[in-house]
């Protein structure tokens, strides 16, 4: 490496920015370390280091997904501490 540095600007969402920038200090790093990370990376693989893809969930997918989250959160869904009182459950 020649040791010299450039500025690039990168148009980014505000709310975008600020949770990459949060996520980013508690990794104890800041944006520009990050930035050069990934750049690193994807020439080291030859490629961007993740997979990229279109790949969504199917309706009844999404449907089991949103029933999850409401049990969850429904206070009057019986939950369980352990493996052993679910079973027991069960049998009954």
């Amino acid at each position: 490496m020649s040791g010299t540095t450039t500025n690039i600007s990168i148009r980014m969402d505000t709310d975008l920015k600020a949770r990459a920038d949060a996520l980013f200090s508690d990794l104890g790093m800041n944006m520009t370390t990050a930035f050069n990370i990934f750049v690193r990376q994807s020439l080291r693989e030859g490629r961007i280091p993740f997979e990229i893809s279109l790949h969504q969930p199917n309706e009844e997918t999404v449907a089991a997904m949103l029933e999850a989250e409401r049990i969850a959160k429904d206070p009057s869904v019986k939950g369980y501490a352990d493996l052993d009182a679910l079973l027991a459950d069960l049998k009954k």
